[in-house]
C-alpha cells in the first residue's frame, strides 16, 4: 500500500519505518525541514535500538522517504496516519491543536478517497473532531471525496519499539466503517503470519479509550508497588521478597511490580493526567487514578529524601555520582524522568553532581538540566566516582548491573550507594562494607 505518516517523532518514525520494512511504500512528512533533511541522509533524531539500520535499509530500497510536502505525499495515498504530538495542556488535558491542524491539511490536499488513521494518543471523541476538520475543508474546496477516520493507538515500549511493532502482542483498530476495517486488517496482516487473533477490532471511541486505560493500568501497578514499598520500610518488611510472594500469583504476575523511583517518560504521566481530565469533564472524579498520580509524584523524591536523611539538609560541599538519567534504559528520553527531580532537589540543597548515562547526556545538558548549576557530565560510570560522597543509581541500564564494587569502594569518599531500582544484593554489599539504601527496605 501507499502510506503517508504525518509526524516524524517517536511514534511516526517507528511506525513508518516498520510499515516500509514490510514492503509498503511509505512517505513520512514533517514541517521541520532540517529534521527531514537529516532523515533523508539516514541521521536519526532519537535513540531506539534497531531503528537506524532499518531506516537506512528502507531508504536504500526506496520503500521509505521523507518530505515536507504533504500535498505530494497524498497524491497516491491509500492510508494517512496522523502521528503528531499531543502535549499536555496546563489543565492536564491533551492539546489537540496539532492533530486538528493536520486533519485540516489533509482535507485541503487529499485527491481521492482516503483512510485517515489517528496514531497519536488522543482523548475519546477526537476522531469526530478530525472528521469534522476534514469535512469542513473539503466543503470549502467543493469536493466530496469519501474518507473514514480510524483509531489505531500505539502500544510501543521505548527501547523495544521495533520488536513491539514487528511482533505485536495486539493491534487495536477502532472503526465504524467495515471497508476501512478490512483495509487496515490487510495492512497489518503481514505482522500476524500465524494468527490474526491478536488484531482486535472495535468502535472508534472504545479504541481511543483503550490506549489511556492501558497506560493508566500499568501506571497503577507501578504506584501500587511503590506505595507498598514505602509501607514495607515502616513495618520492617522487605519489598523485594513481598514482590516475589505476590508475583507468583498468576492473577498478579511480575510485570510492572518492581519498586523504584517512580514512572516517567512521554506516555504514563501525560496519559494518566488526560484520563483524569476526561473524567472531570464528564463530572466524575477519578479517585483511584488521581491517587496513582499523587503516589508517583511523591515517589520521585524518595531517594532524595533518603540522601537528606543520611547526609543532612545542608548538602554544601557534598558531591554525588549519578548513574542513569533517562526515565528507563534503552532510550535517551528524559521526559518526566525521576533523575530530573532528584538532581534538582540535591542541587537546591547545595550539592554538586557528577552524572553519567549511556545515551541521555546530551538531552540532560542541552535541555532538561541545562539551567541547573553544579553538574559535571562524565564519559563513563567510573568517572563519576572520585570525589563523590555516594553513588546514586537511577536508571537500570545493563552496564550498571554488575559493576566493580571494589572500584566503587576505592574511589568514593565513603562506601555509600543509594539504589533507586533495587538492583543489587544488599547482603553482599553490606558484607563488603557498603552502606546500601534501597526502595522499600530499611
Amino acid at each position: 500500500m501507499n502510506l503517508t505518516v504525518i509526524g516524524t517523532g517517536y511514534v511516526g518514525l517507528v511506525s513508518g519505518t516498520c510499515f516500509a520494512e514490510m514492503g509498503n511504500a511509505v512517505t513520512c512528512v514533517d514541517i521541520d525541514a532540517k529534521k527531514i533533511d537529516d532523515l533523508n541522509k539516514g541521521k536519526i533524531p532519537i535513540y531506539e535500538p534497531g531503528l537506524e539500520p532499518m531506516v537506512n535499509r528502507n531508504l536504500e530500497n526506496n520503500t521509505l522517504s521523507f518530505t515536507t510536502d504533504l500535498a505530494q505525499s497524498l497524491e497516491k495515498c491509500d492510508v494517512a496516519f496522523i502521528a503528531v504530538g499531543t502535549p499536555m495542556g496546563e489543565d492536564g488535558s491533551a492539546d489537540l491543536q496539532y492533530v486538528i491542524n493536520v486533519a485540516s491539511e489533509i482535507g485541503k490536499h487529499m485527491r481521492d478517497s482516503l483512510i485517515v488513521v489517528n496514531k497519536s494518543t488522543v482523548p475519546v471523541g477526537t476522531a469526530d473532531k478530525v472528521s469534522t476538520a476534514i469535512s469542513e475543508m473539503l466543503l470549502t474546496r467543493g469536493k466530496d471525496f469519501q474518507f473514514s477516520v480510524v483509531s489505531n493507538p500505539e502500544f510501543l515500549k521505548e527501547g523495544d519499539a521495533i520488536n513491539d511493532f514487528m511482533k505485536p502482542d495486539r493491534v487495536v483498530l477502532g472503526s465504524n466503517n467495515e471497508g476501512a476495517t478490512e483495509k487496515m486488517r490487510s495492512l497489518y496482516a503481514p505482522f500476524f503470519r500465524s494468527s490474526m487473533d491478536r488484531l482486535i477490532t472495535m468502535d472508534v471511541r472504545s479504541a481511543e479509550m483503550t490506549k489511556y486505560v492501558a497506560n493508566a493500568m500499568l501506571a497503577t501497578k507501578i504506584s501500587f508497588m511503590n506505595e507498598v514499598a514505602n509501607i514495607c520500610e515502616l513495618v520492617g518488611a522487605d519489598v523485594n521478597k513481598v514482590r516475589i510472594g505476590i508475583g507468583s500469583d498468576q492473577r498478579i504476575g511480575y510485570s510492572f511490580i518492581y519498586p523504584g523511583s517512580g514512572y516517567g517518560g512521554s506516555c504514563f504521566p501525560k496519559d494518566v493526567k488526560a484520563l483524569i481530565r476526561t473524567a472531570s469533564e464528564h463530572n466524575y472524579k477519578a479517585e483511584l487514578i488521581s491517587a496513582v498520580e499523587n503516589v508517583n509524584d511523591h515517589q520521585k523524591l524518595v531517594i532524595a529524601n533518603k540522601i537528606v536523611s543520611r547526609f543532612g539538609e545542608n548538602l554544601q560541599g557534598r558531591t554525588f555520582a549519578i548513574w542513569g538519567l533517562s526515565f528507563k534504559p534503552q532510550t535517551d528520553d528524559m521526559r518526566e524522568a525521576p533523575s530530573i527531580y532528584i538532581i534538582k532537589a540535591l542541587v537546591n540543597r547545595g550539592a554538586k553532581i557528577k552524572a553519567y548515562d549511556p545515551k541521555a547526556i546530551e538531552e540532560a545538558r542541552d535541555f532538561y538540566l541545562k539551567d541547573v548549576p553544579g553538574i559535571i557530565y562524565c564519559n563513563s560510570k567510573y568517572e563519576t566516582l572520585p570525589g563523590s560522597d555516594a553513588m546514586i543509581l537511577l536508571t537500570e541500564w545493563k552496564e550498571f548491573r554488575s559493576p566493580d564494587f571494589e572500584e566503587l569502594k576505592k574511589n568514593l569518599n565513603q562506601p555509600v550507594i543509594f539504589d533507586g531500582r533495587n538492583q543489587y544484593n544488599d547482603r553482599s554489599l553490606k558484607e563488603m562494607g557498603f552502606e546500601y539504601f534501597q526502595i522499600g527496605k530499611k
